[in-house]
């Protein structure tokens, strides 16, 4: 199949954290995965990291991307670029939930806390 209905996203089971993945393994693909997440205000991804390339959009609200000891601000129109097993947290710094599509460079996202132990995503179950 090539079209796929685009799901809206639900609770993941991470506080404050709504995804949907758009596509990936389950649609067939071996080499990228997209990703649509929803931070609520005050939430927070775990911080970790991939074995993969990451770039992501936001597209609304307001952020911070904490990586390498930093912490960058970000906003509507804004382009995360996250190398390869770097680890990293995005934090909803604002009043409204952050609205964020993520792109991977391999269709199996393989999370991993920063100390390499895995994190097993609901969403991959």
């Amino acid at each position: 199949m090539y079209v796929f209905p685009t799901p809206q996203p639900e609770p993941a089971g991470l506080p404050g954290i709504r995804h949907a993945t758009l596509a990936a393994v389950p649609h067939g693909l071996q080499r990228i995965a997209i990703w649509r997440q929803s931070l609520a205000a005050g939430a927070a991804t775990p911080p970790h990291r991939h074995d993969c390339e990451e770039v992501v959009l936001c597209s609304a609200g307001r952020g911070t991307l904490e990586i390498d000891g930093e912490k960058h601000a970000f906003g509507p129109g804004s382009t995360l670029v996250i190398p390869p097993d770097v680890p990293h947290q995005i934090v909803n710094s604002g009043d409204e939930a952050v609205e964020l599509l993520a792109v991977f460079s391999t269709a199996f996202v393989d999370a991993r806390w920063p100390d390499g132990a895995s994190i097993a995503l609901p969403w991959q179950a």
